[in-house]
C-alpha cells in the first residue's frame, strides 16, 4: 500500500495534495498495492470527494480539534499510527515547509529513511521508486533509492510533478480514530498577511526583484506586472536583508524553492543562493542592465536593460495581449 499525506489549510486541499496523489498512484502502479490518502485537521470531512478522482482506493480522515493547527507532534502522532495500522510500503508527502517537518519527523518516529525534497521518481526492475533530487545547494543532483526502507517516506518538491487526474475507482471514505495522544505543542496564535498576489510555491509564473529594484516603493512595478498575469511577486535574499519585502517572499537557498512554468528575474544579479531557489523553473527570463550578470548564465531569455523602463512595457503588453487596454 502506498500512503499519500494530503496538506490542507483552513479547509481547504492545497495543489500540492493533488500533486503528491498521482505520485502515490504512480508508485501503487508499479509496486502493486492499493493507494490510500489521508487528510488531517478539524473540519476536513468534506474533503475526501475532491480526491477520489486521482486513482484512490481509500480516503481516510482523521478529523478532531486537536489538528486544527499544524504541530509536529500532532500530525507525526495521528500520522504514525495509521502507519502502524496500515502497514504501508511507501509514504508521500509535499515538500513544503510543513511536508518537510512532518516527513523527517515521521521518519524518525517510524525508524525508517527518508529521502526529501524530490524533483523526479522513476523506477528500477523491481518496481522500487529511485528519487532525483539536488544537493550541495542545487550545485548537482543525485538518484536515491532505499528498497528495505518499510515503509520509505518521500516528499516531493511542489510543481515538480504534474497534478493529472488518474481514474475514479469509487474509494471507500473511512474515519478514523487515529488521534495523537499528546499534544505538547499549542498554536496560542496565527497573525496573517494579507497577500495580493497568488502563493509562491504554487504560482504559475513568479516575478522577482533583486537589489536593483532599489527600494521597497518600486515594487508596485513588479505587482502591477503579476496582476496583468496573475503571478506571484517574489523578492532575492538581498531585497528581504534590505527589508525591502518580507521573507515570506523570498526565492532562494534560504527562503522558497520554486518551480513555475515562467520565471522574470529583475534587477537580480544570480547568486547561488537565489538560483537554488528557481533553478528549476521551465522558462527562465532575465531583467538587468549588468550583461556580465550571472543571472543570464541560467536564463532562456535575457534583457539586457533598466528594469524600470522595461518592466512597465512588459505590462502595457500584456495588457494589450489580454484585451485590457490601458
Amino acid at each position: 500500500m502506498v500512503l499519500v499525506f494530503c496538506e490542507q489549510r483552513e479547509g481547504r486541499l492545497k495543489k500540492v495534495a493533488f500533486e503528491a496523489l498521482c505520485v502515490g498512484y504512480a508508485i501503487a502502479e508499479k509496486r502493486g498495492g492499493e493507494l490510500a490518502a489521508t487528510i488531517l485537521g478539524s473540519g476536513i470531512a468534506g474533503l475526501a470527494p475532491e480526491v477520489v478522482k486521482f486513482g484512490v482506493n481509500k480516503v481516510i480522515t482523521v478529523d478532531d480539534p486537536g489538528l486544527e493547527f499544524y504541530t509536529p507532534d500532532g500530525y507525526a502522532g495521528a500520522l504514525e499510527k495509521l502507519c502502524r495500522e496500515m502497514q504501508p510500503h511507501t509514504v508521500v508527502l509535499s515538500a513544503t515547509v510543513m511536508g518537510k517537518d512532518l516527513g523527517a519527523t515521521l521518519a524518525a518516529r517510524l525508524e525508517t529513511a527518508i529521502i526529501p525534497d524530490c524533483t523526479a521518481l522513476e523506477f528500477d526492475g523491481a518496481g522500487n521508486p529511485i528519487m532525483t533530487r539536488p544537493f550541495y545547494a542545487g550545485k548537482a543532483v543525485t538518484r536515491v533509492t532505499a528498497p528495505s526502507a518499510n515503509p520509505l517516506v518521500i516528499s516531493m518538491r511542489p510543481r515538480a510533478y504534474g497534478a493529472q487526474p488518474e481514474n475514479d475507482k469509487g474509494a471507500q471514505i473511512v474515519a478514523s480514530d487515529a488521534r495523537p495522544d499528546e499534544l505538547r505543542t499549542k498554536v496560542a496564535e496565527i497573525v496573517k498577511a494579507v497577500i495580493k498576489t497568488v502563493e509562491l510555491t504554487e504560482a504559475d509564473i513568479i516575478i522577482s526583484g533583486g537589489r536593483g529594484m532599489k527600494g521597497p516603493e518600486n515594487y508596485a512595478i513588479l505587482e502591477e506586472l503579476a496582476s496583468v498575469v496573475n503571478a506571484a511577486v517574489g523578492a532575492s535574499r538581498a531585497a528581504v536583508d534590505a527589508g525591502w519585502r518580507d521573507h515570506q517572499f523570498q526565492v532562494g537557498q534560504t527562503g522558497k524553492v520554486v518551480s513555475p512554468s515562467l520565471y522574470i528575474a529583475c534587477g537580480i544579479s544570480g547568486a547561488i543562493q537565489h538560483l537554488v531557489g528557481m533553478i528549476n523553473s521551465k522558462t527562465i527570463v532575465a531583467i538587468n542592465k549588468d550583461a556580465e550578470a550571472n543571472i543570464f548564465k541560467v536564463a532562456d531569455y535575457g534583457i539586457v536593460g533598466d528594469l524600470f523602463k522595461i518592466v512597465p512595457m512588459l505590462t502595457e503588453e500584456f495588457k494589450k495581449a489580454r484585451g485590457q487596454g490601458t
